[in-house]
């Protein structure tokens, strides 16, 4: 019986390689359709007709990155955009970057909000929305504050939004690893799970319906149709919140051609768990199909499970084969394909590969763990997680100062 689980187990982890492989193409072949369509179209838009842009970026503590995360957004190829920044603790280390940043970048609007009232558990979005207010123009932008975007980011990311049945544009994203053992098997959960995971839900829903957080780019009247920011206040995965509020609306969520990079920490294996645990637990309360699916992405370990129980055989040897080679597949092409054509890759998964394995194993136990309970911990203090809401259940007696907490990778996001 273990044994035609098993089998069954890397069956459906080869149906899932082949969605992936099917979500991947459908995303390139509409992406050069787009861009083909630009090409042949009428010429864009010209300098002063293009719509000004508010960014929103919440911060938190420092980074990996952040000044050529933050530069990246000053110098876009963009008529007119503003950047407003928004701390909850004005002792923040981050504000000394900001101030840096209004020096180098004089000609632009860069203003910084010291949010200091707590609206909801969520303190990012409690920033957000003491930040809307400040943001003089229509078109919002919101993207976490280790993102670094390329120079024609604003261009490709708002194109979409004159349409007017599209409510969001959302982009996808490689990690940058540190080095550590930790930050590169984090690194290639992004790119080959999490980048397959998402492309793979857009086919088969005939469409995205939720947002991430490494770009949500709408309209303010959208947000408004929703209540604004306050209703996700007590919302873990905020980003996923406000896509599939804007989709219930009626409105189209689109997948733009442009990708951005997320530098990430120097994780240790006991940072990398917790934070895969965090996101294990996040989907589970957001997406319950969608988490049960993940039981066939584990191709490798049910392939290995599979040879076990059947003693060696030779079909066993030939299933695993099969499923390490497909497994291989959709890793290479959304690292080196999907993010490559984004001019998004710096060639990273070739030197993380050799862990690919290691990443597979570990992944069934972060799985089963996140059955186990529905704490998190999250910016230094743990949450009950339920209906992807979330509740403090500890309070730390002496809180570690802005500058502790910045320093530690839990910190950020």
């Amino acid at each position: 019986m273990l044994e035609a689980v098993a089998a069954l187990g890397t069956l459906g982890s080869l149906f899932f390689y082949l969605l992936a492989a099917l979500g991947m193409a459908s995303f390139l072949r509409d992406r050069r359709r787009t861009l083909d369509q630009l090409s042949l179209s009428q010429p864009p838009l010209p300098e002063s007709e293009l719509p000004p842009v508010s960014i929103l970026k919440p911060l938190k503590g420092v980074d990996p990155e952040i000044w050529e995360s933050f530069c990246s957004h000053c110098e876009q190829n963009y008529p007119e955009f503003e950047l407003i920044f928004g701390v909850s603790d004005r002792d923040d280390p981050a504000v000394e970057v900001v101030r840096k940043l209004q020096e180098k970048y004089g000609h632009l609007r860069i203003e910084l909000i010291v949010c200091e009232r707590r609206l909801g558990t969520n303190i990012k979005v409690s920033n957000l929305a003491q930040m809307l207010p400040a943001a003089r123009h229509e078109l919002l932008l919101v993207n976490d504050s280790d993102i670094r975007v390329p120079l024609d980011y604003l261009r490709q990311v708002f194109r979409p939004l004159a349409d007017p049945s599209v409510g969001l544009v959302t982009c996808l994203y490689r990690g940058v690893d540190a080095g550590t053992l930790g930050s590169r098997l984090e690194a290639l959960s992004i790119s080959t799970d999490f980048v397959p995971g998402v492309l793979s839900a857009r086919l088969l829903e005939r469409g995205l319906h939720f947002g991430l957080g490494s770009t949500l780019a709408f309209r303010r009247q959208d947000l408004a149709a929703i209540g604004g920011f306050e209703p996700l206040l007590d919302y873990l995965a905020d980003d996923y919140e406000l896509g599939r509020r804007i989709a219930a609306t009626g409105k189209r969520i689109e997948l733009s051609p442009a990708a951005v990079s997320t530098f990430l920490p120097p994780y240790t294996l006991r940072q990398f768990f917790q934070h895969q645990l965090r996101w294990s637990r996040t989907i589970r309360a957001a997406r319950r199909w969608g988490y049960g699916g993940l039981l066939f992405t584990f191709g490798l370990p049910w392939a290995l499970l599979t040879l076990i129980c059947a003693r060696g055989a030779p079909w066993a040897w030939v299933l695993l084969a099969m499923t390490s080679l497909a497994r291989l597949a959709v890793a290479y092409g959304a690292a080196e394909v999907v993010l490559n054509d984004c001019e998004c890759n710096d060639r990273a998964f070739l030197r993380n590969s050799l862990l690919l394995p290691l990443r597979d194993l570990i992944a069934p136990f972060i799985w089963a763990a996140s059955i186990l309970g529905n704490r998190i911990h999250w910016r230094g203090d743990d949450f009950n997680l339920k209906n992807g809401r979330l509740t403090r259940v500890k309070t730390t007696l002496a809180e570690p100062t802005t500058a502790k907490r910045a320093a530690s990778p839990d910190w950020k996001k």
